[in-house]
């Protein structure tokens, strides 16, 4: 029978790179509350207008790399999530989450786009977010980058740098995209074929090729920024003016537009050089009108998302290490007989709040196996302690410890006494 293996650019995550993400995941949970910020869980399939209407018709991700399909039962046309913040806006809309005020809220998990699989970059690939909702000053979109930046600082990550830019208002766009129209329109024959299909519908993300024969003609465009009024110039002035405050090196990058078309004033990412072409791990800005374009009242919103595949690249290329993930305690146990007294023991541990792995012996094992091969597996484990519940030993009511880490000597601890001596085995997790 032919083996099944999975599809192509969705990967398994197994142990031990499984403890990397859970440590990345712990690590944004302790900081979002911190800022106050509040967990939401949306589905991982939307209806497909939910994101033609959000991200915008001519975008990448509406026109080449959402996987859609029909509902077979009802005719209906749906999505898998491409990206979250369509999705948590719909999910405030539908349930009023703003009657009240605003909301900070994050999410985690997995989105997917049909794209050419490569590092950092898969088809099934992982976001973690922040949105703040229902806060229209300079303010949010300052304490939203902060929060990033903490992250980096919690992670022990260096050397990502911030670009800012600001996309104004709309109409402020509109005067823009009109020069913009008119300077690649004397330069057509120079744009490729992606470009020239974006000229009229979306000029906007041209600014955004990769195509290296159009850096000069890019960089010679006019810039949105000279095109800015002074309500969306104080806005972007606040915002610098606070990261100033805090301490957080910025670089204005104008041809910054992000790939969304649902993003006013503020954009912003955080850009590395260690990974090559997927250099951006994070990425966000303020969405003022989405809100209103799925269907709600008109609210103000900013966030970000960052891509955890690429974080975690740029943690391993860095070197940073994340705290080990071994059992406190490994148990040796010589004789079968001797197991439900041992499990026993065992399950009072852990009511204490310590790790501990038993030994269970392998396929086609005799018994237990020796105490040779336990001590192997116990050291293989990473314990930093053995429990050897030898016959002696229970027959005392006891079990040895035995530490494997450190120098010490080992010690016959009484069962019945077990919340008193169990905090002496667990390490620093």
């Amino acid at each position: 029978m032919q083996k099944l293996v999975a599809i192509k650019g969705m990967n398994d995550i197994l142990p031990p790179d499984s403890a990397r993400w859970e440590w990345l995941e712990g690590t944004v949970r302790s900081l979002m509350a911190r800022y106050a910020y509040r967990n939401i869980r949306t589905p991982i399939v939307e209806p497909t207008p939910l994101f033609v209407r959000g991200l915008g018709e001519v975008t990448d991700i509406v026109e080449k790399e959402m996987y859609s399909f029909e509902d077979r039962l009802n005719g209906e046309q749906l999505t898998l999530r491409p990206e979250a913040t369509a999705g948590v806006v719909r999910a405030v809309v539908e349930h009023s989450m703003l009657y009240d005020g605003g909301k900070r809220l994050y999410y985690m998990g997995p989105m997917f786009r049909h794209e050419r699989p490569q590092r950092g970059r898969y088809r099934q690939f992982h976001q973690i977010g922040a949105e703040a909702l229902g806060f229209p000053g300079a303010e949010a979109d300052a304490e939203i980058i902060l929060l990033a930046q903490a992250l980096w600082a919690e992670l022990g990550l260096q050397n990502v740098r911030l670009e800012l830019n600001s996309l104004g208002q709309p109409d402020e766009r509109k005067a823009h995209r009109a020069a913009l129209i008119a300077h690649f329109e004397r330069h057509q024959d120079a744009l490729d074929e992606d470009a020239r299909r974006r000229l009229h519908s979306n000029p906007l993300r041209i600014l955004d090729t990769k195509n290296p024969a159009m850096q000069d003609i890019v960089e010679a465009a006019p810039k949105l920024i000279d095109f800015l009024g002074a309500e969306s110039l104080r806005h972007f002035d606040t915002v610098k003016a606070i990261l100033d405050a805090n301490g957080v090196a910025w670089s204005l990058n104008p041809r910054l537009v992000r790939g969304m078309d649902y993003y006013n004033l503020t954009v912003f990412e955080f850009v590395t050089d260690q990974l090559g072409s997927q250099g951006t791990i994070c990425g966000g800005g303020r969405y003022d009108y989405l809100i209103e374009q799925v269907g709600g009242k008109p609210a103000p919103a900013v966030g970000w998302a960052l891509g955890v595949e690429r974080v975690l690249e740029l943690l391993k290329e860095q070197e940073v290490p994340s705290p080990a993930v071994a059992p406190d305690a490994y148990a040796i146990v010589p004789d079968a007989a001797s197991l439900p007294a041992v499990m026993a023991a065992l399950q009072r541990l852990r009511a204490q709040g310590v790790s501990v792995q038993m030994h269970s012996p392998a396929a086609g094992t005799e018994g237990m196996g020796s105490m040779k091969s336990q001590f192997k597996k116990a050291d293989a484990s990473g314990s930093r302690h053995a429990l050897i519940f030898g016959p002696d030993e229970l027959a005392r009511g006891s079990v040895t410890v035995k530490p494997l880490r450190q120098e010490g000597e080992q010690l016959e601890r009484l069962l019945a006494d077990i919340p008193a001596w169990a905090g002496t085995l667990q390490s620093l997790r």
